[in-house]
């Protein structure tokens, strides 16, 4: 038998030269239970639908091969992808997405919207297309108006209002200006490769050689790609002063009350 332990025993002082316990980070996902975040599901399905709807819809009006050649197509093809892996994630309550590839998909689409706002729809602009024949009518209109401009608005609202702040990254801006550079590779590549007088072969007017030849528009390029590079800083730099509108939902949730996620086992 072992004598009992005296009341009065005092409390012993701290050994020296021994560490205390270190304190052991415990996951979010272990204390409260991961929220399916209904709203954003349901925006970016909408916003996907709304952009592969118009693709398709200038698809079977079309030419495919002609139709898939322009950057607003491209760059709305994308978002529609990134829009429904991001609603999957959404309803999942799974991490978001690699901000690279939503920032991508951010910036091309917004590109597309500015460039057509800006230059193709602008009277004044060199570049205008507004006394073009070819404008377009009836559904065409439709879509014209889903791609260059509901769907860059669409896209803003995501970020800014369903994403966390803080995920851009300066160094990402120079690797999203890849893409770009590639389609102005293929789309000189493609007005070479079709006769001349075909129509659309030179899909946009500051990409016309035979406009403006090889040093107009590279010249022309260069600029655009300047700007699309500032628009890509100030997206980064945005991103790391606007305030979270995701946390303020979330800390909502949890003064109406949280639940405690039950221990395994």
């Amino acid at each position: 038998m072992t004598a009992p332990i005296p009341r009065d025993l005092p409390d012993l002082p701290a050994i020296p030269g021994i560490p205390g316990f270190l304190p052991s980070p415990v996951p979010a996902t272990a204390v409260v239970e991961p929220v399916r975040r209904r709203l954003a599901t349901v925006f970016r399905l909408l916003v996907a639908l709304l952009a592969a709807g118009a693709v398709t819809i200038d698809l079977v009006l079309g030419s495919p091969l002609r139709v898939l050649s322009h950057f607003t197509i491209q760059s709305n093809i994308l978002l529609a992808l990134v829009m429904v892996l991001a609603a999957r994630r959404a309803w999942a309550a799974r991490r978001p997405l690699a901000s690279g590839l939503t920032g991508a998909a951010l910036l091309y689409v917004a590109t597309t919207g500015l460039v057509y706002h800006l230059l193709l729809a602008n009277a004044s602009s060199p570049f205008s297309m507004t006394g073009d024949a070819a404008s377009p009518t009836g559904w065409h209109a439709v879509t014209n108006f889903v791609l260059h401009t509901i769907t860059p608005i669409a896209a803003a609202l995501d970020w800014l209002l369903l994403t966390a702040p803080g995920s851009l990254h300066l160094r990402q801006a120079a690797a999203w200006l890849l893409y770009p550079l590639a389609y102005l590779a293929f789309s000189l590549a493609r007005a070479e490769l079709l006769p001349a007088g075909t129509p659309a072969r030179y899909l946009y007017p500051f990409l016309d050689v035979e406009l403006h030849g090889y040093k107009g528009v590279l010249g022309n390029a260069l600029l655009i790609g300047l700007s699309v590079y500032a628009l890509a800083v100030l997206l980064v730099a945005l991103d790391h002063v606007r305030p979270n509108a995701v946390r303020h939902r979330a800390h909502h949730r949890a003064k109406t009350g949280f639940r405690l996620q039950p221990p395994v086992g």
